[in-house]
This record gives C-alpha cells, sequence and structure tokens, in this order.
C-alpha cells in the first residue's frame, strides 16, 4: 500500500456528492474510504509496474469546476467528419446543453445527462453504480466511483439501429488553478441493436487538470457496438480512463483507440465474453511524444463458447516519451472453440524512448486457437533506404513509414470520412 500523500489528502477531503439517494450516498463513502485505505498505487504493484505516480501523488486538485458553464468554447474543437448525431458535451466535467445536441433523438435512443437520470428514477441505475468490481491497483475507480455526480446514461432498445453515430465529448478548458473531474458512462445496447459511438477526448486551451472517467458497457444478446475513442487531451493534463465491456450471445464489439494527447495517461481497457459466439476486436495506436507516458492496459476474457478475439496495437514513441502495453488474453474453464489473436508492435524513434510490451496468455479450455506477439525497434533500414534511393529525403521517409505503421489499425474502420480524418490527424501528431 503506499503511503498518504498530498494528492490522496485533497481528494480525501474532498466533498462527496449528495444525491439524497440513501443507497447510492452509501456507496459513495464507501469508495472513498476504500482510496483512501489504498492509497496511489506504486511500482511494487504487477499492474503499474512501468507506471509511477510519484509526481501525480505530490499535486493537488480542486474538486470541479464551478465556472464550468461560462467557459468560452468553439464547438469547431471537437468537430468530426462523419459524426454529427445526438451529441453530450462536458465542459471540465460539467454537462453543457448549450454545445450538446439532444433534440430529436432516433426511435429506440435514450441519452442524457446521468445527473438527470439520477433525479428522474435512480432505481433502474442501482446495480451499475453500487456494484463493487475494484481490484487491486483499481484506486482511481474508488476515486470516480466516490466522486462521479455525472456521466452518461446511454440505452438502446431492442432492435433499434440509429443511422449516425451519438458523439461523446469530455473537453478540458482552461480554468483558475488545475482542477480534478470525475464521471462515469453507463451504455447498454438491447437485444439485436447497433449503435456507432465516438467517444472524443479533446482540449481548448492549455491546463493541467486530473480526470477520471469510467465506461460500464452492456451488449446484450446479438448486439453491436462500433465504438472510436479519440484521446486528444492538453499535453499537461492527466487522465485515467476504464472501460469495461459485457458481451452477451453473438454480441460484436470493435473498439478503436487512438491514444495522442495528456502527459500521464492510463486506460484500463477490459471485455468479458460471456455469451457464446461473443466477438471483440479491437484496434490501437498510442503515440507518446516529449515526456509523455501513455499506458494502455488490454484484458480480455473469453467466458462461454465459441467467442472470438482480435487484437491489433501499434506504438510509436519518441524524445523521452514513455509507452506501456499490456495485453493479456484468458480462455476460462468451458470456453472451448475459443479463437483468440493479440499482435503488438512498436516503433521507437529515439535512444531516450521507451516502451514496455507485455502479453499474457492463459488458457485452461480445449480446441482452442491463440495466438500473441509483441516487437519493439526501430524503422526498417531497408525500406528507409529503397525511398530515400527514389530521392525522398530522410525526414519525409521516415514519416511516410511510420504512417504506413500506424494506418494499419484504422484500415477497418467503416466511416470513410473518419477514417481519413483520423489518418490525417495521425499525419499531423507524427514526430518531426
Amino acid at each position: 500500500m503506499s503511503q498518504a500523500s498530498p494528492f490522496v489528502d485533497a481528494s480525501s477531503a474532498a466533498p462527496l456528492p449528495a444525491s439524497g439517494i440513501a443507497w447510492l450516498d452509501a456507496s459513495r463513502r464507501e469508495q472513498l474510504d476504500a482510496f483512501v485505505a489504498a492509497g496511489l498505487p506504486d511500482t511494487r504493484m504487477e499492474a503499474w509496474k512501468y507506471t509511477a505516480l510519484r509526481a501525480l501523488g505530490q499535486r493537488r486538485f480542486a474538486a470541479g469546476d464551478a465556472q464550468a458553464s461560462a467557459r468560452a468554447v468553439d464547438p469547431a474543437a471537437f468537430a468530426l467528419p462523419g459524426v454529427d448525431g445526438p451529441r453530450l458535451v462536458f465542459v471540465n466535467g460539467a454537462f453543457r446543453a448549450d454545445l450538446s445536441a439532444l433534440n430529436a433523438l432516433p426511435a429506440g435512443l435514450t441519452l442524457q445527462p446521468l445527473s438527470q437520470a439520477l433525479r428522474q428514477d435512480a432505481e433502474p441505475l442501482r446495480f451499475v453504480l453500487s456494484r463493487n468490481e475494484a481490484e487491486q491497483g483499481d484506486a482511481f475507480m474508488h476515486l470516480n466511483a466516490a466522486l462521479s455526480d455525472d456521466g452518461v446514461v446511454l440505452k438502446l432498445a431492442p432492435g433499434a439501429k440509429p443511422a449516425a453515430p451519438v458523439h461523446l465529448v469530455f473537453l478540458g478548458a482552461p480554468a483558475e488553478g488545475d482542477l480534478s473531474w470525475h464521471l462515469r458512462n453507463i451504455i447498454e445496447l438491447g437485444e439485436g441493436a447497433e449503435l456507432s459511438l465516438v467517444e472524443h477526448h479533446v482540449a481548448s486551451g492549455e491546463q493541467q487538470h486530473l480526470g477520471t472517467l469510467s465506461n460500464d458497457i452492456a451488449l446484450r444478446d446479438g448486439s453491436v457496438l462500433r465504438h472510436v475513442s479519440l484521446q486528444q487531451a492538453a499535453i499537461g493534463s492527466s487522465l485515467i480512463r476504464r472501460s469495461r465491456l459485457h458481451l452477451g450471445q453473438r454480441a460484436q464489439a470493435t473498439s478503436h483507440v487512438l491514444e495522442l494527447g495528456g502527459a500521464l495517461v492510463r486506460h484500463d481497457l477490459r471485455a468479458e465474453l460471456t455469451g457464446d459466439g461473443a466477438r471483440f476486436v479491437t484496434r490501437g495506436v498510442f503515440m507518446p511524444r516529449g515526456r509523455q507516458h501513455i499506458d494502455t492496459q488490454l484484458a480480455i476474457r473469453h467466458q462461454a463458447l465459441n467467442t472470438t478475439s482480435d487484437s491489433v496495437w501499434r506504438g510509436v514513441a519518441d524524445q523521452r516519451a514513455r509507452g506501456v502495453f499490456r495485453g493479456a488474453i484468458l480462455v476460462a474453464p468451458g470456453a472451448d472453440g475459443s479463437d483468440a489473436s493479440l499482435s503488438n508492435k512498436n516503433l521507437l524513434l529515439s535512444p531516450n524512448a521507451e516502451i514496455d510490451t507485455k502479453p499474457e496468455l492463459e488458457i485452461h479450455a480445449d480446441e482452442v486457437k491463440a495466438a500473441h506477439g509483441a516487437t519493439v525497434g526501430q524503422l526498417d533500414e531497408r525500406s528507409l533506404f529503397y525511398l530515400r534511393s527514389r530521392g525522398i529525403p530522410q525526414t519525409e521517409a521516415r514519416a511516410l513509414l511510420t504512417a504506413a505503421f500506424c494506418r494499419a489499425v484504422l484500415d477497418d474502420l467503416p466511416s470513410a470520412p473518419l477514417r481519413e480524418h483520423l489518418a490525417a490527424l495521425l499525419a499531423v501528431e507524427l514526430p518531426a
């Protein structure tokens, strides 16, 4: 257990959101007590071995932003091509109705802030909000469950298939000092429903806030989710997220993740394939530069018959940046016929950059197909020589090869406008 720190002291002193709902207030108190008792995780914990929190532990953040509703925000900051459907926007953790688009929701779609859903009828959310599934090292999820007073509630009725994607925007804006915000999203797709969802973390100016976000995503039998997560947080900010997906029978989820911004970024992406024939596909790229630290923890559990997972991740680190990737696949007893594959390839563009990758594979079932692998290296000299021999300058040749290396994770993104925009964004973010 970590020692007490200014961060823990300040967080423990933060006022708990008062809901007036007995079971929710009691759960929040229990979660805060659990956070204070555990403290911040340290590198002696396997899950945090490569991500030190000493610097964060010495900081204090003001709780929330009382002026969030008045912060000037240009909607162009979060505009994305091909993403023009329903939208919820949060600025420094506070819901902004004036920037959101909730009129004329398609049939079968319920989309609202968590705070509003709690005021209307909290009981349907009780199971998720009072559930405690934290594991060792989940201090930030204890903190999130204790202090989150808002977020997203999205429910899609059985068989509903909205044509336009839903856009969730989490924007950081400059404020008078460093703030912390905590949001919790609850997403449920009914049987046979289909949804495209874009989760967008973006900044409108320089700031050093801390944000935590929890996604609880349930896919009922036969439902389909196409999820894009674009992380462009301010370069000085810290962002800790956990996304947990539960896939029912024949449910399918595809997740495309781009991790580009932030000073300290951690994303725990967990998928539990609990229904026969469930399928989970994930594609991702993390690109730390300067002194950025980006940590991705991917954990996939095959718990039913004939389930499939397919994961392809790319990492690129430059200057003194550090990337961390852990890809863990577990095939549980009884999950016969599972097919799991994971590939993580990484490029180091500087002698001072570092990427730590750790693939894990654990099998307790029969008739299983499984493959996993990871590499860390530099650009291929033969390819570089080939381009230079045709008159392409070295800097441009390196950029072309790096862009092609990263773009592989976008090839199967269905939306062509969004795919091209993200590819262009990667090209802009590539190290010079």
